[in-house]
């Protein structure tokens, strides 16, 4: 697929899930890609706060002068869901990684100190009140689903494929029959999402 210049994505937004990092497989394989094929384009990958409003806050603003036409983000589980906040608000690009449909449900019962995957020795907390910050980020159906890439794993051992499958009607879906939450094949997956990018 080619494009013009002017449909060309040039501001990436990386968005990584809960307990993960800058640092997840995904989020370096991403930023290996685009800065190896497409150095002209602006990677942002935020270490995110354990706070949900405290890192939509970080996102909002580190985006804000970002031209929305041209600008789009890439959301992993927990990071799915804040993108998807972020393209209803901007009207954005979005490629969704197994998605968090409802984290405050799914959180709930995770709260108290947590360890970090990539270092256990990096502890957070995550709080009561973080629940509540997840319900005042939910949002209703994007109006522009047909911006959205979901790629989904039926084979996800932490969340229900159908959920994912279901919040996103009208979007690009790449199904997968088996797979895993991590999606540990996300090789086979970068150029659909380049792609969808508009960045091939």
């Amino acid at each position: 697929m080619t494009c013009t210049a002017s449909q060309a994505t040039t501001h990436v937004l990386y968005l990584h899930g809960f307990r993960s990092s800058p640092r997840s497989m995904k989020a370096m394989k991403m930023a290996e890609r685009i800065q190896r094929d497409h150095p002209q384009v602006r990677w942002w990958c935020p270490a995110l706060p354990p706070s949900p409003r405290q890192a939509f806050e970080l996102i909002a603003q580190g985006t804000a002068d970002w031209p929305r036409a041209r600008m789009a983000v890439i959301g992993s589980s927990l990071g799915g869901f804040y993108a998807t906040r972020l393209a209803l608000e901007t009207g954005c690009r979005a490629v969704l990684l197994n998605p968090a449909v409802d984290p405050a449900r799914d959180l709930a019962r995770h709260i108290g100190e947590q360890t970090a995957w990539h270092d256990p020795n990096e502890r957070f907390f995550f709080r009561p009140e973080y629940v509540d910050e997840l319900r005042a980020l939910a949002c209703g159906t994007l109006p522009h689903p047909e911006r959205v890439l979901a790629i989904v794993a039926k084979g996800d051992e932490v969340l229900d494929w159908r959920e994912m499958v279901a919040r996103y009607p009208g979007a690009r879906l790449k199904l997968l029959e088996g797979g895993d939450h991590a999606l540990s094949d996300f090789d086979a997956h970068l150029d659909d999402i380049l792609a969808h990018l508009q960045l091939i």
